[in-house]
């Protein structure tokens, strides 16, 4: 059995960002990503990164989110993150981000719905995936340890405290354990509830439900606005600010917030001209999936669940609170998509998630950093057992008996559909819950065989948890 100091599980900006900062602490993590290397930087950016950068204070900010979050949203976890936007972007650029500038050399900033100000900067529609492969490169350079394909299954603990976890290797097929002093979670989101789950499993709330541990925010599930109908394609808010509209079928100019009220398009025709390099990827991917030229053609769009905000409470410093965040989950850390930290409500400003990823990777990845020098390693045999226990869940899944991965996944994406799409009255939610319950009792089962890279074996493990997130959602 392995032993580190630090396992980190994710690949995207918030695990790469805690990765850095705990090598920064002194501390040499193992980074553990389910997908191979690189995976982190695929996904498609909904919108660039929320900065003050014309702006005396980050007041205006915080009162944004607050303002587009609702009541729900906590006030000072908001003034927090949208304090550290200036200092995150200027790392960023002393790492080599490529930002869009303006007249004057200052990066340009744009503004879009629910922002008072200018504020949304970055790279155009490759915000996240060059901030992404900058953050890697940071992470080479500390000597991070990185192991890809490795699909964790479960936490171990130990009462309310981590001792490591267990992992199925789909590169030898083998269920691992890693005995660790802490772990931070910092997975995509659970969006691919309402999809797939290659569409985001939300690997790390899982673990944290899993675990026996409450999730915080689970019934907010904002909405994005320009995504592509009739497919999964997701475009950037940022094209908002630099000429794009969303218009009604007539031709009237109207709120992105209608859109699915209303049958819209988004018309980018009239997308300015120093602004087209720079949203490159958008006009070559609509080409791609739809055949339809941007610089022509209007693009019919609807709302969809892209994303989500809810996760394990956290903490300023990422650690996973319970006892409505009096005590801590001892060595268990949260970050990115896998927290909750209370910045984002009902609804999420656009470029504060990208902020939130960067700024709780950071102070999570800093202090565990810091916290496990003086740690102590135990529960090696409560690691030894979860690992037979894991291994039997995965025999499970190939004894061929239950549903295969595709029906119970597109049974679930229908359920959740019709559950949060609607009006979340008590029956609606008590029936997807049963039907939640249903899919859970008839089992799941996978039908390749095969001992190494069964990527059908990752897909169950992640309904498996997906399943459980579900139900969290409609109790919720």
């Amino acid at each position: 059995m392995e032993s580190w100091n630090l396992v980190i599980v994710g690949s995207g900006p918030a695990a790469l960002r805690a990765a850095i900062a705990a090598a920064d602490a002194g501390t040499t993590p193992l980074l553990l990503e389910s997908s191979g290397i690189g995976a982190g930087t695929a996904g498609t950016d909904l919108a660039g990164l929320a900065v003050s950068i014309d702006e005396v204070s980050s007041s205006a900010h915080r009162d944004d989110t607050i303002t587009v979050g609702g009541e729900s949203t906590d006030k000072v976890a908001a003034a927090r993150v949208c304090g550290e936007s200036l200092s995150v972007l200027a790392e960023l650029e002393r790492w080599g981000l490529v930002l869009r500038r303006r007249e004057g050399g200052l990066p340009h900033a744009t503004q879009v719905a629910g922002h008072s100000m200018p504020r949304m900067t970055g790279c155009g529609d490759a915000t996240g995936r060059n901030i992404t492969r900058i953050l890697e490169e940071q992470a080479m350079k500390r000597g991070v340890v990185r192991r890809s394909d490795i699909q964790v299954m479960s936490l171990v603990m130990d009462g309310k405290q981590v001792r490591g976890l267990t992992a199925y290797d789909s590169n030898s097929g083998d269920v691992i354990g890693i005995q660790s002093k802490a772990v931070i979670l910092a997975t995509s989101g659970h969006q691919g509830i309402w999809s797939s789950p290659s569409g985001g499993a939300g690997l790390g709330s899982a673990l944290i439900a899993t675990a026996g541990l409450s999730l915080a925010g689970m019934a907010n599930n904002p909405t994005h606005p320009l995504t592509v109908r009739g497919t999964d394609l997701n475009i950037t808010i940022d094209v908002l600010g630099v000429g794009g509209r969303v218009r009604k079928s007539s031709g009237e100019d109207v709120d992105p917030s209608e859109v699915g009220e209303e049958d819209c398009i988004l018309d980018l025709r009239g997308l300015e001209s120093d602004a087209k390099p720079w949203f490159s990827n958008t006009r070559n991917r609509v080409k791609d999936r739809t055949g339809l030229d941007i610089s022509r053609d209007v693009i019919p769009i609807t709302k969809s669940i892209a994303t989500t905000t809810g996760g394990a409470p956290v903490d300023e410093h990422g650690r996973v609170t319970f006892s409505r965040g009096k005590k801590w989950a001892t060595g268990l850390y949260a970050a990115g998509r896998s927290a909750h930290n209370g910045m984002h409500g009902e609804g999420i400003l656009p470029g504060n998630q990208m902020l939130d990823d960067l700024v709780g990777g950071n102070h999570a990845g800093s202090h565990a950093g810091a916290w496990v020098k003086d740690a102590s390693f135990g529960g090696s045999t409560l690691v030894e057992k979860a690992v037979v226990k894991s291994s039997k869940r995965v025999d499970t899944l190939k004894s061929g008996n239950g549903v295969s991965v595709g029906q119970a996944s597109a049974t679930l994406s229908s359920v959740m559909a019709s559950c949060t799409n609607g009006s979340r009255d008590e029956s609606s939610l008590k029936a997807a819950a049963d039907a939640i319950s249903e899919i859970k009792k008839n089992g799941i089962k996978v039908t390749d065989q095969s001992t190494v890279m069964n990527t059908e074996m990752c897909s169950a493990l992640n309904l498996q948890g997906m399943l459980t997130l579900a139900e969290k959602i409609a109790k919720s």
